[in-house]
């Protein structure tokens, strides 16, 4: 009897540990299928200045800046500066004058070492200053000018590994991830990028076939 009873304590760490060791297989298994980025909170991000709609994240677009990269600034700096001029009125390039959005237009932001930064909420609806409906976009934007020079080997890694996870949490299928120009007359994504998508599709493909 003194054997038995000493017997359920021991069965019942065994259970305890199985249960600790799921539980951090789990954890792992997700920390493996979320890129690393730099929070919101991280890079010290502003609140919203005004109400946003909220949507269904049904496609992933991507875009470029549309400018030179400069590899000597920080992320940080990069998103405060993206989210003070898409939060106030600012004459464009072509000299349209921009809105005051209420925050910054995309949802990531990757720069040209391949750092993913978090840029508006997900569940919110993007902004732009072409013509098409960003609801049930969620936006990724990459450092650089494609139209003059190809993305960073260490971009499109980060953007491919970025695309799997949100494709996996959203469940959007790669036939749904496309460019800009795919959306609205523009050239964006540039010419470099564009020319990726169709290998980059492939690459998410396989990924969320294992």
């Amino acid at each position: 009897m003194r054997g038995a009873r000493s017997a359920m304590p021991t069965s019942n760490r065994g259970i305890r540990a199985l249960a600790v060791a799921l539980v951090l297989l789990a954890t792992l298994a997700q920390a493996r299928d979320t890129p690393l980025m730099l929070t919101r909170a991280e890079w010290g991000a502003r609140a919203p200045t005004a109400a946003m709609q909220q949507h269904r994240p049904m496609r992933i677009t991507i875009h470029h800046t549309a400018t030179r990269a400069i590899a000597g600034r920080s992320l940080t700096e990069k998103l405060k500066s993206l989210q003070r001029f898409s939060q106030s009125r600012q004459r464009l390039a072509d000299g349209r004058l921009k809105i005051a959005w209420a925050d910054i237009p995309y949802h990531f932001y990757i720069d040209v070492a391949g750092s993913i930064g978090e840029g508006r909420d997900v569940r919110f609806v993007g902004d732009t200053n072409t013509r098409y409906d960003p609801s049930g976009h969620i936006g990724i934007v990459l450092e650089g000018n494609f139209e003059d020079t190809p993305p960073t080997p260490r971009q499109v890694e980060a953007l491919v590994g970025l695309l799997v996870s949100l494709a996996r949490k959203h469940g959007i299928s790669p036939e749904a991830i496309a460019g800009h120009q795919h959306y609205a007359q523009t050239l964006c994504p540039g010419r470099h990028l564009a020319a990726l998508m169709p290998d980059i599709r492939r690459d998410i493909e396989r990924a969320l076939a294992r």
